[in-house]
């Protein structure tokens, strides 16, 4: 039997990722490393080289064109909306999904002190907690963001990365996500494959944790209703309960200068449902309001 070919970015903690797994599916694997659009384009800002997706897209190219038959990704890097002829076989159990501090925690900058982070989720959230507080654009790999810590007085990663790469010493504060709301499917990986390859499905099925599947569809629900490719920070948590099913959720949206953060919350035991009536309460609370501003801004931009 040939072995699964698993496409992967090539980065430290993407090639973690991918050897987890190789190692969870126990069977031969081979791993086709590729560069992304998001990997060689290091100085713009994400949303100006397409946002959601530019980390995905080759992957996802590789396994439409049978030169993978298994895609993983960190499932915060997929758009809402999957491409046609693809699926997401396993959601495997989810790592933590909290933001972090490297460098100094959020008490002890003084006013004036630079953060290093490119998510304009976490910016607006760090805003809204210490108002007298300044950001520098981040992009990179886990260690151009570590070395960061020496130009900045601190710098926002996501804990789960820290912990994959076994560098929890780093960490000098830990966000609930009551108080940042994290990126949707943050802490959890995606496994993906061929929709008709029922080969790969079954291997991944055996791999896929429901409770994580509920609670990231959940999430993604309500990101499909806000606009995949939405330019505002937006953010989703979901957690499920094992033993009754039901879900909880979370979600924000806000506007980029941080003066207006919106947050819904509500439960449910079917995540497309939960999610999207979440999403649409986001919309009618002022979320479309946000959202025609911005637009407005960026064509007259």
């Amino acid at each position: 039997m040939k072995p699964i070919r698993i496409a992967t970015r090539g980065s430290e903690l993407a090639l973690w990722q991918a050897n987890f797994i190789a190692s969870a599916l126990g069977c031969e694997t081979e791993l086709v490393v590729l560069s992304t659009q998001g990997d060689r384009d290091q100085s713009s800002s994400l949303s100006d080289i397409g946002g959601q997706g530019i980390f995905v897209k080759e992957i996802q190219t590789a396994l439409i064109d049978d030169r993978a038959d298994v895609a993983v990704h960190s499932a915060k890097d997929l758009p809402a909306l999957e491409p046609e002829g693809l699926a997401i076989g396993a959601f495997p159990k989810r790592g933590d999904v909290r933001d972090a501090l490297i460098g100094n925690p959020l008490g002890q900058l003084k006013r004036g002190d630079l953060i290093a982070t490119g998510s304009p989720r976490r910016q607006v959230q760090l805003k809204a907690l210490r108002p007298d507080i300044g950001f520098v654009p981040l992009r990179g790999n886990m260690a151009t963001r570590f070395s960061m810590v020496e130009r900045c007085s601190a710098v926002m990663v996501a804990y789960a990365a820290l912990e994959r790469l076994g560098r929890l010493d780093l960490v000098a504060e830990v966000f609930e996500p009551t108080q940042l709301v994290p990126q949707v499917g943050q802490g959890a990986l995606a496994a993906e494959c061929r929709s008709e390859d029922d080969r790969v499905k079954a291997l991944l099925m055996e791999i896929d944790d429901l409770a994580t599947r509920l609670a990231v569809q959940s999430e993604r629900s309500l990101l499909s209703q806000v606009g995949s490719g939405c330019s505002l920070p937006v953010g989703a948590f979901g957690k499920t309960d094992e033993n009754s099913g039901r879900i909880d959720l979370i979600g924000f949206i806000g506007s980029m200068d941080g003066s207006n953060i919106i947050r819904v919350s509500g439960s449910g035991s079917d995540p497309v449902e939960l999610g999207s009536r979440l999403g649409q309460e986001l919309m009618t609370k002022g979320g479309s309001d946000l959202l025609d501003q911005a637009n407005r801004c960026k064509n007259h931009g």
